[in-house]
């Protein structure tokens, strides 16, 4: 598996235990067994797709005594959204032009059958 943080990203988000993990964290940091209070898994299984979140560095774990709160990090998700809005454009712009060359052929055809 690639190393680059695109690639991390993307692999971390494929799964869905880890996007729902992601969207808890949206609402404020949690621990591992708030967190784990949804699914029907062990913590031992919330605790690796925990550090899957870590290396691709969506999450961060503190330390506050015996509390260790886990946080988003919003910058991957921002870069993954940049990465996406430019294949969005550019798929756009190629739909547009399809579309363009569609209603060129449209037009040609009801002008044929006109005559």
């Amino acid at each position: 598996m690639a190393d680059d943080q695109l690639s991390l990203t993307f692999a971390a988000l494929a799964d869905p235990t880890r996007r729902a993990i992601l969207a808890r964290l949206a609402d404020g940091d949690a621990t591992v067994n708030e967190l784990a209070e949804p699914f029907s898994i062990s913590l031992q299984a919330i605790s690796k797709h925990l550090k899957v979140l870590e290396r691709a560095r969506l999450i961060t774990r503190s330390r506050d005594a015996q509390w260790r709160p886990c946080r988003l990090e919003t910058a991957p998700l921002e870069s993954a959204s940049e990465w996406i809005e430019h294949y969005r454009e550019n798929w756009r712009g190629q739909f547009d032009r399809l579309d363009q060359q569609i209603q060129q052929i449209q037009r040609k055809r009801k002008g044929q059958n006109l005559e």
